[in-house]
């Protein structure tokens, strides 16, 4: 029994066809057939049903494949130790980053991080809090960047910098001659709210206190602008991040206002799983992460608002 025959089985229980597993593994199909059927003489019982489209495991094989898979989890990790130990920052990494934060941070740091540490090759993927947890938790990504605390004892969270809400106020709204905001001022206020699903919505809710206040809510919208443009057009007030709110045109700019001190803000951090080894990938992300928005975000006094 080899890593390489493992990887096969996992393969062709993925794609359901050995012609498709033999293309992702990079080897010719009678190349892989020939490693199946030797795992299979050894094992004494066929891991697969030939006959089948696609092609689906016996019953050996659905109780093979996922310890296959934990085992090739597990050899991986090898590399991953000795790449620590000789302090070597490369390999693949794969990182989930959620819609609110991705916009506006990924500019910021990536660029500088590739050229700093080209031999890593990392994956990126854009995704809510919930699924990023999940898939770092079955080991189907490395880290996350997201809003905490989590409260996840399973996962380990490195706070990367605390990022103040601020108002975009359009021209004759209410309190548009307002110089800075209290969070009480929001209670008056018809509110623009992302749509369900984004934490930074849930934290706005809770900034609003919505349960008192259910009818400051009745526009929803997937995107900071859509949500900026409905309040030009007269339909309210909303809330931004402080790095979103920076990177809008000088115009718009003048429509920001700040919220008393302590400014309420939310934490994002670096999410990994306890038991992770890549520990010189994380390392220097959170490194670079950290010492490029230091320059960026100079708020002191901040309140944190936790995601629900």
């Amino acid at each position: 029994m080899t890593i390489t025959q493992l990887e096969y089985i996992i393969s062709i229980a993925k794609c359901g066809n050995f012609t498709l597993a033999a293309e992702e593994c990079f080897v010719t199909q009678p190349t892989l057939s020939m490693q199946v059927q030797k795992l299979e003489e050894e094992l004494g019982g066929q891991i697969f049903n030939r006959n089948t489209k696609p092609i689906q495991p016996t019953s050996l094989g659905e109780k093979i494949i996922p310890q296959a898979k934990k085992i090739l989890e597990e050899s991986l990790k090898i590399k991953d130790i000795s790449d620590q130990v000789k302090g070597y920052v490369g390999g693949d990494f794969k990182l989930g980053i959620i819609p609110t934060v991705s916009p506006t941070l990924l500019p910021i740091f990536l660029n500088t991080f590739l050229k700093k540490y080209p031999n890593v090759s990392l994956k990126i993927e854009e995704t809510t809090t919930k699924n990023f947890m999940e898939q770092i938790l079955a080991g189907k990504l490395d880290a996350g960047i997201g809003a905490t605390p989590l409260s996840n004892d399973k996962l380990i969270e490195s706070a990367l910098y605390y990022e103040p809400f601020v108002a975009y106020v359009p021209d004759h709204h209410h309190l548009s001659e307002e110089k800075q905001l209290d969070v009480a001022d929001l209670e008056s206020s018809k509110v623009l709210i992302l749509e369900d699903g984004h934490c930074f919505r849930d934290q706005a809710l809770s900034l609003c206190d919505i349960k008192s206040h259910s009818k400051n809510f009745e526009i929803k919208s997937g995107s900071f602008e859509t949500m900026i443009n409905l309040a030009d057009e007269g339909l309210g007030m909303t809330l931004l991040p402080y790095l979103h709110s920076i990177l809008l045109s000088k115009d718009k700019q003048s429509n920001i206002r700040y919220f008393q001190e302590p400014s309420p803000a939310r934490e994002i951090s670096l999410i990994h799983h306890k038991s992770f080894i890549k520990f010189p990938i994380i390392n220097a992300l959170f490194k670079t992460i950290e010492s490029v928005i230091r320059g960026v975000i100079k708020f002191e006094n901040v309140k944190i608002i936790p995601p629900k």
